[in-house]
């Protein structure tokens, strides 16, 4: 069985942008693509709100990254998750003006997804938070994803 992971809205955003002037931003888009291509050696999920996130700004932009998503099962926002992500919210605590970032921990995590791939290191990969994240989770009944980067996700064979 591969591992399952959750693609949060930065992946396909890196994979598809014009390269980047700024070195660590290029560098991080040249992981991304790096990661992609292989991909096929997880499972890969999406959300509605991945989506619809990747719908926003430049249409061009938009179709691309919707493009490179095609075909990817996408993970309902259920009462549960929304519950998990209030919980989030609330006691993490994560800033109510990106709640959208605490829905995503809270998808993966409720559908039971090993791993929650991100380059949001400001309220979802952020190893302050970790700690609190995963225990809101657990409380929930919920395994917590593995957030981590294109960077930090090795190969399956290369995992304990």
């Amino acid at each position: 069985m591969k591992p399952r992971v959750y693609v949060e809205t930065t992946i396909p955003s890196y994979l598809t942008a014009w390269p980047s002037r700024d070195l660590l931003r290029a560098a991080h888009q040249q992981v991304t693509r790096e990661w992609w291509d292989r991909r096929a050696a997880f499972d890969l999920f999406v959300s509605r709100l991945v989506l619809v996130e990747c719908q926003a700004g430049d249409a061009t932009a938009a179709a691309e990254r919707l493009a490179a998503l095609t075909g990817l099962p996408v993970l309902e926002q259920t009462e549960r998750v929304d519950s998990l992500a209030e919980a989030l919210v609330r006691e993490v605590p994560i800033p109510q003006k990106v709640a959208a970032d605490a829905i995503h921990i809270a998808t993966a995590a409720v559908h039971g997804v090993q791993y929650l791939l991100t380059w949001n290191c400001a309220h979802i990969a952020n190893a302050t938070l970790r700690p609190r994240i995963e225990a809101v989770c657990r409380a929930a009944g919920c395994e917590p994803p593995l957030i981590c980067t294109p960077q930090e996700l090795p190969p399956p064979e290369d995992q304990p």
